[in-house]
C-alpha cells in the first residue's frame, strides 16, 4: 500500500494558514521558508538541560524580561519562517503578544541532539543573526555528559554573530544579565 503525504508536506504555507493551526498541529514543527519542518523528539536530557537553563536565566533576568521553552518565534512572515528555541528570553511586556517576533527577543538558546547539529550549528546561527536577535547560545551534549556551552553576541555592523565565550558545564555570564548556572549535573 502506498502512503499519501498530506498537502502541508509539500507545499508552502502562509502565515495566515500556520496561525489557524492548533497547538497540538504546531508542536515537533518548525516552518522554514514556508515548509513544514518537522523536528525528532527530544530527550529527556536535552528537555531538562533546556528547563533548567530557562529556570536559571528567568530567576537572572529580572523584571523586564521572561525566559521559557517551546514557543515559536516567527523571523520573518513570507515566505513564513517560524523557529522554536529550546529557551527564549523575551520582553515580559509582549507575555500575550503572538507571534513572538525578533524584536521582542534577547536571547535564544538551542541544545544540540541527534539529527539537529547541522541546524543549530550553522543554520539557525545565521538565521538568528539576521533576524537581529541580540545573544545565541548553543549546548553541546558532551559524550562525559558534561554539556559545553557555546556563546555568541551580535554585531550589528556585520548583522552576523561573533564568537563569545565557551563554558564548560558552568555557564557564568554578565551579559546580557549576569547570570550562573551549573548543568554539568543533568
Amino acid at each position: 500500500m502506498t502512503a499519501i503525504a498530506p498537502a502541508w508536506m509539500h507545499e508552502q504555507i502562509t502565515a495566515a494558514e500556520y496561525d489557524s493551526w492548533s497547538e497540538e498541529q504546531c508542536a515537533g514543527i518548525e516552518i522554514v521558508d514556508g515548509m513544514v519542518v518537522v523536528s525528532p523528539r527530544a530527550s529527556k536530557r536535552h528537555n531538562r538541560l533546556a528547563r533548567i537553563l530557562a529556570n536559571a536565566l528567568d530567576a537572572a533576568a529580572g523584571p523586564d524580561w521572561n525566559a521559557d521553552t517551546d514557543f515559536d518565534v516567527r523571523l520573518q512572515d513570507a515566505p513564513l519562517t517560524n523557529r522554536r528555541p529550546d529557551v527564549v528570553v523575551y520582553r515580559a511586556a509582549t507575555i500575550d503578544v503572538t507571534p513572538t517576533r525578533p524584536e521582542h527577543v534577547l536571547l535564544v538558546v538551542e541544545v544540540v541532539s541527534p539529527g539537529s547539529e547541522t541546524t543549530d550549528r550553522i543554520v539557525k546561527v545565521d538565521q538568528y543573526a539576521k533576524a537581529g536577535i541580540a545573544f545565541y547560545w548553543r549546548i553541546e551534549q558532551a559524550v562525559n555528559g558534561v554539556p559545553l556551552i557555546y556563546t555568541y553576541i551580535l554585531d550589528p555592523a556585520t548583522g552576523s554573530y561573533r564568537t563569545g565565550e565557551m563554558f564548560t558545564g558552568t555557564v557564568d555570564m554578565s551579559a546580557p544579565f549576569p547570570v550562573k548556572v551549573d548543568l554539568s549535573g543533568i
